[in-house]
């Protein structure tokens, strides 16, 4: 993404649902409530799933994230990201 660029004037990467993987490690920047600063939240290679979307300084998405196995909701911006699964939509038969 280009620094002129606003990502909110594309769709979002990722769906409420999907299955994602973090591409590097993320660590308590002092945004998380009962952490320290520097602990570290999620690895490299954790999965999780996107559980909202909000955005970020009116220039990006950010990504809630829930990693079942840490228990944390964590903010996770587009390059933190990659996509495991889609998350299925479900087809009810009539």
């Amino acid at each position: 993404m280009r620094s002129d660029e606003l990502e909110l004037e594309q769709p979002p990467a990722f769906n409420i649902g999907d299955k994602v993987r973090l591409r590097k490690m993320i660590k308590n920047d002092g945004t998380f409530p009962g952490q320290e600063i520097g602990v570290i939240l999620a690895k490299k290679g954790d999965i999780g799933y996107v559980a909202s979307i909000g955005s970020y300084l009116q220039r990006s998405y950010i990504y809630a994230v829930h990693f079942l196995d840490r228990g944390f909701v964590i903010g996770c911006l587009k390059k933190e990201l990659e996509l495991v699964e889609k998350e299925q939509e479900v087809v009810e038969e009539a």
